[in-house]
C-alpha cells in the first residue's frame, strides 16, 4: 500500500547509529519486497531479529487437489467449513492455483501459543463474521465484520478473536498486493475518481513492544509446509519503524459504489490487484436509471479468468438460491450470467443492498478435497430452464 506511515521512536537517518539509554545499539532491519525494488520498511529492534534456537517440527500444508483441470461451474457453501479452535487447522484452502490459494476459515480460539509468518504469500484475510484484534510485530489493527485486513507477506503475527463465531474468506497470493493502478495518479495518491481514499486504509496505531528473551514458537509457512521455529527472544520488540511495507484494513462500508445510466461492468468494483488475480467489492448501490436499463449483469464469456464470488449479505439478484458463505466458480472457457428470470426481477429496481467479494484470476483455479466436501455438484445446469 504506497502510504508513508511512521510508528515508534526512529533515527532521524537510516543505516546510523541508533542508541538504547545504556548506549547499546538497536537492532535495524530492513524489511522489504521484490528484492530492493520493492515497497520496504525499516524497522529498530530490542534483540537481533536472527536468533532461531531450534527447529521442532515440519509438516505440509499444501491442498489436496480433487479436480486439476476443471471447466465445471460450482457453488460452495462456506457455513458448511466446520469450525475449529486452532486458527492454522481451522483454513481450509478450497480452491488453488500457482499464484493464490482461496481459503475458508472458522477459527473458535485465538492464537495465544504461537506467532504465525506466511512466507509464501501476502493475506488477504476478509472478516464476514466475528470482530477482534490483529497483533503484528508492527503495531495492531482492530477489525470487525466487513473488513478487509492486508498483510504482506513474512509480518509475524497473532489474532485475537472476541468470540468463537468467526468466519473468514481469506486468499494468499504469491504476489504483492496493491490498491489498482487506475485509482491513483504517478506519484501514488488515491485520485479524486477511485472508490476509496487514504482516509479509509487503516494504519497501525497500537506497537506493542518487549524486551524479553526465552522459547517463542514462530510458525512460519514456507513452499505450503509450516516449520515450528524456537525463536530466543519476543518477536515483538520493536521500538519503531517507517517505510510503506506494513499491515492495514480497509472496511468493504467505506467502498463508494461507481454506478452509470447502464449496467457498469465489473472493473468499477476493483479493490486490490497483483499481477495474477484483481479482487472486486460489490456494495449496496444505486441500479442503472436508463428508462430501459436491465440491472442485472449481462451474460459473458470468461476467456481470460476464472471468476469466484463469495456471497456476504443481502439480495443477490443476479443469481438463485444463493446464501450468505456461499461460493460461485465460473472458470474459463465457458459463458456465465443471471440465472433465468433474475434479469426480469431487475427490471424496475431502484438499488441493490447486496454485498460479496469477488476474487477474478488469470491462470484457472484448481478445485480441491475441501471444496468437494462442501460442494452442490449440480450448480453447473442451473441456467437450464
Amino acid at each position: 500500500m504506497p502510504i508513508y506511515h511512521k510508528l515508534g521512536t526512529i533515527p532521524h537517518k537510516r543505516h546510523i547509529q541508533f542508541t538504547k539509554p545504556n548506549g547499546d545499539l538497536y537492532y535495524e532491519q530492513l524489511f522489504g519486497t521484490v528484492g530492493f525494488d520493492g515497497m520496504s520498511t525499516n524497522s529498530y529492534h530490542e534483540q537481533r531479529p536472527t536468533q532461531v534456537k531450534e527447529i521442532r517440527a515440519q509438516y505440509s500444508v499444501a491442498p489436496i487437489i480433487a479436480k486439476p483441470n476443471n471447466i465445471q461451474s460450482y457453488r460452495l457453501r462456506g457455513f458448511e467449513v466446520p469450525a475449529e479452535d486452532d486458527f492454522l487447522e481451522s483454513r481450509k484452502i478450497v480452491l488453488t492455483n500457482s499464484d493464490c490459494h482461496i481459503v475458508l476459515a472458522a477459527p473458535r480460539k485465538s492464537t495465544t501459543s504461537y506467532f504465525y509468518k506466511n512466507t509464501d504469500s501476502d493475506e488477504m484475510i476478509f472478516i464476514h463474521k466475528g470482530s477482534g484484534k490483529l497483533r503484528t510485530i508492527y503495531g495492531n489493527l482492530d477489525f470487525k465484520y466487513g473488513d478487509y485486513l492486508i498483510v504482506p507477506r513474512g509480518i509475524i503475527y497473532k489474532i485475537d478473536f472476541d468470540t468463537e463465531d468467526n468466519r473468514l474468506f481469506i486468499v494468499e497470493s504469491h504476489a504483492p498486493i496493491y490498491t489498482p493502478k487506475q485509482y491513483r495518479n504517478w506519484f501514488g495518491q488515491l485520485l479524486e475518481h477511485s472508490p476509496f481514499c487514504e482516509r479509509d486504509i487503516r494504519r497501525p496505531e497500537e506497537l506493542e513492544t518487549y524486551n524479553e528473551k526465552g522459547d517463542f514458537l514462530i510458525k512460519v509457512k514456507k513452499n505450503d509446509e509450516i516449520f515450528d521455529l524456537i525463536y530466543a527472544s519476543h518477536p515483538f520488540d520493536v521500538v519503531g519503524y517507517d517505510g510503506f511495507n506494513y499491515p492495514y484494513a480497509f472496511s468493504i462500508h467505506n467502498f463508494e459504489p461507481i454506478t452509470g445510466r447502464v449496467h457498469m461492468p465489473p472493473p468499477v468494483h476493483q479493490t486490490f490487484e497483483t499481477t495474477a488475480f484483481v479482487v472486486c467489492s460489490f456494495v449496496p448501490r444505486l441500479y442503472d436509471y436508463h428508462p430501459l436499463a436491465i440491472p442485472a449483469p449481462y451474460n459473458h464469456s470468461n476467456i481470460d479468468a476464472d471468476e469466484v464470488l463469495y456471497y456476504v449479505d443481502g439480495d443477490f439478484m443476479s443469481r438463485n438460491d444463493i446464501e450468505a458463505g456461499h461460493i460461485s466458480l465460473h472458470p474459463a472457457g465457458i459463458p456465465h450470467g443471471p440465472h433465468p428470470g433474475a434479469a426480469e426481477r431487475s427490471i424496475g429496481k431502484k438499488e441493490t443492498l447486496e454485498l460479496a467479494v469477488m476474487v477474478d484470476t488469470f491462470k484457472p483455479l484448481m478445485v480441491t478435497e475441501e471444496a468437494l466436501k462442501i460442494s452442490d455438484d449440480t450448480y453447473f445446469q442451473s441456467w437450464l430452464e
